[in-house]
This record gives structure tokens, sequence and C-alpha cells, in this order.
């Protein structure tokens, strides 16, 4: 197991169409090691492969919900979200490729979603609360979509100014 870098708003990766996985083999496995690992000792609760620079459909998640599948700990390769609730919720978001940034976004409350873990066994999740956002934010990753692009224009316009002020900092000390 490794700790990748994790790609920060700007890189190109993250606004790419990922790749959906073909060989569920030991690389797709280490992968999968890796960015429990990376996501882990970014104190994150998910991450999706672009946002360590791998252009694959691959997430894992760990959200440590009493109701949660699995004990909280997923990994999708090739997921796919084959329902979701017209019931909406709004919460904050922030995300490892945009530190220091956090804004309410609205996403469906429930969604069903599907896929493959990393040995090839087929799954489906019926989801609500934190791990249908997560799920939803994850999968947007592996679309190109980022949090930000869930929020009002005026909204990103402010939260991009932020960033780049706190990017000028970190560069300045």
């Amino acid at each position: 197991m490794a700790v990748r870098e994790i790609r920060l708003l700007g890189d190109e990766v993250l606004r790419r169409k990922a790749v959906e996985v073909e060989a569920f083999d030991d690389a797709l496995r280490t992968l999968v090691s890796d960015m429990y690992e990376t996501m882990y000792h970014a104190d994150g609760i998910g991450l999706a492969a672009p946002q360590i620079g791998v252009s694959q459909r691959v997430l894992v998640l760990d959200i440590r919900e009493p109701e949660a599948p699995l004990g909280g700990r997923l990994a999708f390769v090739n997921p796919e979200i084959v329902s979701a609730s017209t019931r909406t919720d709004r919460a904050p978001e922030g995300c490892l490729s945009i530190p220091g940034l956090e804004e309410v976004v609205t996403r469906p409350a429930e969604v069903t979603v599907r896929g493959f873990d990393e040995r090839g066994e087929f799954y489906e999740v019926e989801a609500d609360g934190l791990l249908a956002r997560a799920l939803q934010h994850e999968i947007d990753h592996l679309d190109g979509i980022l949090f930000l692009d869930r929020v009002s224009p005026l909204k990103r316009r402010m939260l991009m100014k932020k960033w780049k002020r706190s990017r000028e900092e970190a560069r300045s000390q």
C-alpha cells in the first residue's frame, strides 16, 4: 500500500471522464488499496481514482454509520447510479482535491448504485444520508464533475476567488 499524491483543482485529469475498468487484476487491487491508504492519510471519507491521477472508473468510501452496508467501507469499480429519488437533500460538501473549500450542495436524498468490487463481483447498494451524498460526489469525479459545478455561478465565482487566494498564500509561505 502507498499514499499517492492527491491532484488539486486545475489538474486536467479531474475534468476528464474516466474510462471503464476492463481487467480485475492485481494492478486494480493495488490501486484500490492505495486509494484507501491515500484517503485515510488525508482524513477523507471518499476518493475517486482521478483524484490520484488515474483516469479509471474506481472509487472508495469509508462511511462509519450504523446503517452503512459492509461496515461503511466500499470499493466500486465501474459504478453507475441506476435510480435517484426526486426528494432532495442540502448539505455542505468538501473535497480532498479542493482543500479548504466547502459549500452546500443539493443532491437526490436516496440513490441506488451498482457496479463491481475490486475482485469483479457485482453488487448493488441502496443508499441515503451521507452514503448517498458521498457516492454521488465520487461518481461525479468519475465524470469530470466537481462539487463546485453543483453550486450557483455566483457562489462558484466566490469560491474560486477564495481558492486562488489560499493557493497564493500557500505558495508565499
